[in-house]
């Protein structure tokens, strides 16, 4: 390890994080000690972990604020869902179910990432965040008015209700508007969500080190600099987007079809700032961080959940801390001398 640079050790530990994560959950869980409640929150923080990630791509390595995350992630969950319920009966085996469900999601969101960006991303600061927060809400408004369903004749899609579907008996309702996607078959498995979360870090540290990620930190750092060396802003700021929009797709996808039924509702902009909170306790830029804060903030209500009447000011209380703790240098310094102590006596104890 000490031969390898310190960006390959970095992406080593991260990976090492995500695989002790799933062995201890599994030993938990073999072993009975895992709580039910727990237990249906894994695929959820798995979720919750490729959104982080995915809009760290954009707010901490492009530079650019962007308040309508969960906006992809709707996209991605309600195309997978219709994917899988379409797919049903030609496709059995629920794996590969799921994964072409993740694939159609991520398509479906790419496209979307695509679409929004290209007039988007040619505004700055406020009017990014803006106008990224607008297309959060039409999405779900857009979700709220949308009924699809299935039958012989394939897919039908409606903006009006469910009669004007014009189902063949037999025929199945997939989305019902604002009741959302209802009777889903639960695909989503702890397995896959430790995968995709392994491919999606993959990516982006790869992504980092290349010649596009060295070209959008270049942006970020000094936009006039990078224009002035040629380098095509729009262009690669394009392909940070839509590469978050499609991370995000997969993660909606991977959400929607752990639950039998997902309504447009979840998806609202309290969703993007919870995700953006993530990030911004984890460390922006900082993909370990943000790994760490969305795990441990997805799971703080639940385990506070029997100090009903003081569990949400718990939660404000440990926020503040974090932020606190994350933006003095004093403060991670002794912390990091603390765990590199720590590594120290147990690696004593060990030999």
């Amino acid at each position: 390890m000490k031969k390898l640079s310190k960006k390959t050790r970095a992406g080593f530990i991260n990976y090492g994080i995500i695989i002790v994560f799933f062995i201890i959950f599994q030993i938990l869980s073999a072993t009975g000690n895992l709580g039910s409640s727990l237990k249906g929150q894994l695929i959820p923080i798995c979720s919750y972990m490729i959104m982080a990630l995915s809009l760290n791509l954009v707010v901490g390595i492009s530079g650019e604020l962007s308040l309508g995350h969960a906006g992809f992630m709707s996209v991605g969950a309600f195309s997978g869902v219709v994917a899988a319920a379409s797919l049903a009966n030609a496709v059995p085996n629920n794996t590969l179910r799921l994964i072409i469900a993740l694939f159609v999601g991520a398509f479906i969101a790419t496209f979307a990432g695509i679409l929004i960006g290209i007039p988007v991303l040619r505004l700055r600061g406020d009017y990014l965040a803006i106008v990224t927060l607008a297309f959060g809400e039409i999405i779900k408004n857009v979700l709220n008015c949308l009924y699809v369903g299935i039958d012989n004749r394939g897919l039908h899609f409606s903006l009006k209700d469910e009669p004007s579907l014009h189902l063949e008996a037999g025929g199945k309702t997939i989305l019902s508007g604002p009741m959302g996607a209802l009777g889903i078959t639960k695909l989503s498995t702890f397995f896959i969500g430790i995968i995709l979360i392994l491919l999606v870090l993959f990516y982006i540290q790869n992504f980092v080190n290349s010649r596009p990620g060295r070209a959008v930190a270049a942006i970020r750092d000094n936009r006039i600099a990078a224009e002035a060396c040629g380098i095509p802003v729009t262009k690669y700021k394009l392909i940070a987007f839509a590469t978050s929009a499609a991370m995000a797709g997969a993660a909606g996808a991977l959400y929607a079809l752990n639950y039998s039924t997902v309504v447009p509702k979840k998806f609202d902009f309290n969703t993007s700032i919870l995700v953006l909170v993530f990030v911004v306790l984890g460390g922006i830029g900082n993909l370990r961080g943000s790994i760490i804060a969305a795990a441990v903030l997805t799971v703080l209500p639940e385990l506070l959940r029997e100090f009903q009447d003081y569990r949400m000011l718990v939660y404000a209380i440990v926020l503040i801390l974090v932020m606190l703790i994350t933006n003095n240098d004093k403060a991670m310094f002794f912390i990091r001398r603390m765990v590199k102590t720590a590594g120290k006596k147990f690696r004593k104890e060990a030999a």
